[in-house]
């Protein structure tokens, strides 16, 4: 996701953000500065939606197909 070869459009924003907390994102996240810890904070939201996404599409088409599970042990009858 976030290594997409098109030019990111930029737009300017004003936000209103907890200065503690984007701190300790920029240091969990290893940004230089405050843009960039914002900017890989959305990246992560960004592929966390479409992992979920594709797990939710394999979920679908898994229980969708038909198959049968069969419990040999007995362990989901608890």
């Amino acid at each position: 996701m976030g290594s997409s070869t098109a030019k990111p459009e930029l737009v300017h924003k004003h936000l209103r953000l907890d200065g503690k907390k984007l701190k300790r994102v920029q240091k969990a996240l290893h940004a230089t500065t405050e843009t960039e810890a914002v900017e890989r904070a959305l990246d992560l939201v960004l592929s966390e939606q479409e992992r979920n996404r594709i797990v939710e599409k394999a979920h679908r088409e898994f229980f969708g197909s038909g198959i049968r599970i069969r419990d040999v042990y007995g362990a989901l009858e608890r």
